[in-house]
């Protein structure tokens, strides 16, 4: 790997130095963000994901929806769509993309919208939403065309951007230091036993290129298992010897430890990042879990896959196959919680409600 990083080198200084330049411009005020009336929270990370966005986002709109009428804005990664869309109740991953359609069905009474243009996007859901007076972007670090109130910056705790590379060498969209643009920093997927030595590691880290105060640490609550197809049975404290994981997301490290603690075997199937499955890739993991003898087996995918499993051609390809999604939920270790939700909060008291 070191070999081949020294042979990309010259490409990373290149895209370095056009993220560099970029940056500037819009620093320099030459490319100016536009600025909105109502509060905006953006979130995004420096590396190209799986630092666990959309639990984050969800965290908010829990913490935010009683008081607020919130729009979500989203680009709509690897959607088969463009322009303005709502994520309806009908969407599917392919119109809208998996994040949108998870948001909208655990959260159906805010509005989830798509666009490749933040700004645009924004415009249009204030003529058409004025009822709407929080955003939250997703993945939003690096679209500067819109200025976020409150800029919130998520890096992995087995993967943390000061131990990774810019792209292609690593999979940082741009330098480190971009770290210092943001108001918070925010830690994820550590473990939930997280000692003080952990976190001063981290802080001592960190700090050569974020030295501001807010950083923050936070974990993933695994939740109950639950079927991706209505005809399949619930369980409940499943006493498993084989799990076979079939995914396609960024980071699967934190969730393989979870599911190890699960089962006697785990069988990694791995594809890239929002991955649009076919036919064939189950077809393939169903001759894997045919063929492999145990007493008890079990399909497990995230609730992310399970968006786009939802086309009615790949639920047909794994009938009567028991596959099961497991639902995250944010949480934050020692105090951090109750000073991150202040640092929200000192932010909303702002505007007017």
């Amino acid at each position: 790997m070191g070999f081949l990083r020294l042979l990309l080198f010259p490409f990373c200084l290149i895209y370095g130095l056009i993220t560099w330049i970029r940056n500037k411009l819009f620093d320099w005020g030459i490319l100016p963000p536009a600025s909105f009336d109502i509060p905006i929270i953006g979130l995004g990370n420096l590396s190209t994901g799986g630092t666990g966005k959309t639990p984050h986002v969800e965290y908010l709109v829990r913490l935010l929806k009683d008081r607020y009428q919130i729009a979500v804005l989203s680009r709509g990664y690897k959607r088969k769509t463009r322009g303005y869309m709502i994520a309806e109740k009908n969407s599917t991953a392919r119109e809208v993309g998996d994040e949108p359609v998870q948001i909208s069905r655990k959260f159906p009474d805010i509005l989830v919208v798509v666009s490749e243009s933040r700004k645009k996007g924004i415009k249009r859901i204030l003529k058409e939403h004025p009822e709407v007076n929080l955003i939250i972007m997703d993945d939003a670090f690096q679209h500067r065309y819109v200025k976020p109130g409150l800029n919130l910056l998520l890096t992995g705790y087995y993967k943390p951007f000061f131990r990774n590379y810019i792209m292609p060498c690593g999979n940082l969209r741009e330098y480190k230091r971009g770290a210092m643009r943001a108001d918070a920093l925010v830690v994820t997927k550590t473990p939930t036993v997280f000692s003080p030595l952990d976190r001063r590691f981290f802080l001592r880290n960190l700090r050569p290129y974020y030295d501001k105060p807010n950083i923050f640490f936070s974990c993933f609550t695994y939740k109950d298992w639950h079927p991706i197809d209505e005809r399949t049975p619930e369980i409940k404290d499943p006493d498993i010897k084989t799990i076979f994981l079939f995914t396609g997301i960024a980071n699967t490290i934190a969730l393989e430890e979870h599911l190890k603690r699960k089962c006697e075997e785990l069988v990694v199937n791995k594809f890239p990042d929002h991955y649009q499955f076919k036919s064939t890739d189950l077809n393939r993991l169903r001759r894997q879990y045919n063929e492999k003898y145990s007493r008890s087996k079990i399909i497990i995918v995230t609730e992310k896959d399970a968006m786009r499993l939802q086309h009615p051609k790949l639920k047909e390809t794994l009938k009567d196959l028991p596959v099961y999604y497991i639902p995250v939920e944010v949480g934050f270790n020692d105090d951090d919680r109750e000073k991150f939700e202040k640092l929200v909060f000192d932010y909303l008291s702002g505007f007017k409600n």
